[in-house]
């Protein structure tokens, strides 16, 4: 399994990185490769990369698969032998991989595939390798410039830049690479990202390419509850689940490919982290750092300045349109994508992914070194429970009497309903099917207590626009005449939460 961690380099920056990378020993290698899968894409659809490489003088046989974490990689590597100048390259033999973690997705994926393997695009690029030593440890550096191209030699054939920064931990301690990482990172402004060359290889055979923002998906425990319910475990696996959902929108987001839903889904993911860090901290003391939090406070709030405006524009003004408003130019903000950017590229935001994904992989080093890992099942199942029914029994008194509450507190009580939801889903595993009912119950309030926001936001906004637009005050009247409607539909929605379902005690099926 490899752990690594991948840049992408700003064109403007990509001479200070040749430069640094080659000082001290390296060496340079020119590689070209050839990918493949079926024509229905069994393996792309999965996140299998096939590849022939050229590697200098030989032939290299990969297969790549999505490890567990954010910066885990399944790989097995085959030598097809010497690469001549004028020969062919061999064909694709996927059985050389069986026995492998990587091999044995290679092969179930294309059981039942709707034909045989076929090139697919290719890489041509010019790699430095170089060794950084530091205590305890070597982290290897590879700097790749180049091309990936698709319909190679065709009317049709499109190529995309490959211009990357690798550091992959050979040997030590997951938090020597991290220091590293950050190094290079804020040293040269780089910026992470998940893009691989076999996913740029898969836009530029797209006809359009958009990938789609990535969701929170279930939180699924491995292995038995018991380990599950372990507190560092616990705080590892959670804060890597969070990770997949931020650092999958902040990569389309950095390379220019993301839209209004890639930053809504970033600052979820941002808030679900939040959530780990505060009320998963106790089950491991000192495990998570506090220098984490500030950097992601940062970027929720200016991402959430930019979204605000248009979310809040987009919710409310069709249903004026149909309450026969007249017509109005309501701009939302700015194109968001370069601002979006910029925002997310920030130096301490990027700092604070590295640590956050050394954080997911350190449980190598914890288990090496005999480290505490934190409250065994028994204590995390009271602790967690416990924390469950504080945030439930708040959210239900604020309930009880939500209409009166001023106008901070009421989005306060929407903040901890989220919390709490996003808490549920967390220890979801350990409740089996009552966790999914108790979420069920969340829903509506959360829709209503949403609705109620975007009505407040778009408030002010339409405020700001009657200032040069007088048609603007047919929105502002509106909205306050609806204001006291909504608010009734938070407080029938709140009144029908469900129970707080209890934690399973550990074992039980």
């Amino acid at each position: 399994m490899e752990i690594e961690f991948k840049f992408c380099i700003p064109p403007e920056r990509l001479a200070a990185v040749q430069a640094a990378a080659r000082r001290g020993p390296c060496a340079s290698i020119r590689m070209e490769a050839r990918y493949f899968d079926t024509p229905d894409g069994a393996l792309a659809a999965r996140g299998i990369a096939l590849r022939l490489r050229r590697e200098g003088d030989l032939w290299v046989q990969t297969v790549k698969a999505l490890g567990d974490g954010p910066l885990d990689r399944e790989e097995h590597n085959v030598d097809r032998g010497p690469a001549h100048a004028a020969g062919p390259a061999p064909e694709p033999h996927p059985a050389l991989h069986a026995g492998t973690l990587a091999g044995t997705r290679l092969l179930h994926a294309l059981q039942g595939a709707s034909g045989p393997l076929a090139e697919t695009y290719g890489t041509a690029m010019d790699r430095v390798t170089r060794d950084i030593a530091f205590k305890g440890g070597v982290v290897e550096l590879a700097l790749d410039t180049g091309r990936v191209i698709a319909h190679r030699g065709t009317p049709q054939q499109k190529e995309a830049r490959i211009c990357e920064l690798e550091l992959e931990l050979k040997t030590g301690p997951v938090s020597g690479l991290a220091a590293i990482a950050a190094r290079w990172a804020t040293r040269h402004g780089l910026f992470l990202s998940t893009v691989s060359k076999a996913e740029r290889g898969e836009r530029l055979l797209a006809a359009q390419w958009a990938r789609p923002a990535t969701k929170a998906a279930p939180l699924r425990a491995s292995g038995q509850r018991k380990h599950f319910l372990q507190g560092r475990g616990l705080q590892r696996m959670v804060v890597a689940h969070c990770l997949q959902q931020i650092l999958g929108n902040a990569s389309e987001i950095v390379e220019g490919g993301g839209d209004e839903e890639h930053v809504h889904q970033l600052r979820i993911g941002i808030r679900r982290l939040r959530t780990a860090l505060r009320e998963l901290a106790p089950l491991a003391p000192g495990a998570f750092d506090p220098a984490w939090e500030p950097p992601l406070v940062e970027v929720f709030q200016r991402l959430g300045q930019l979204r605000d405006r248009g979310q809040a524009l987009q919710a409310i003004v069709a249903d004026m349109r149909d309450a026969g408003a007249p017509a109005l130019e309501v701009r939302a903000a700015a194109d968001q994508a370069p601002a979006a950017a910029i925002i997310v590229r920030t130096p301490a935001f990027q700092a604070a992914l590295i640590a956050l994904m050394a954080f997911t992989a350190r449980g190598r080093d914890d288990a090496s070194a005999g480290g505490d890992q934190g409250l065994e099942a028994r204590d995390t199942r009271r602790l967690l429970q416990k924390r469950l029914h504080r945030l439930h029994a708040r959210v239900r008194q604020g309930a009880q009497g939500f209409a009166a509450l001023p106008v901070d507190e009421q989005h306060r009580l929407r903040k901890r309903l989220k919390r709490l939801r996003y808490l549920t889903e967390f220890v979801a595993p350990a409740l089996d099917a009552e966790g999914e009912s108790f979420l069920d119950s969340l829903q509506p309030a959360l829709a209503a207590l949403g609705r109620l926001n975007d009505e407040r936001v778009a408030s002010v906004l339409y405020g700001d626009i009657a200032a040069t637009d007088p048609k603007a005050w047919f929105g502002v009247g509106w909205l306050a005449a609806r204001q006291a409607l909504t608010v009734a539909a938070c407080d029938e929605a709140l009144g029908h939460i469900a129970e707080m379902p209890r934690l399973h005690k550990t074992g039980k099926r």
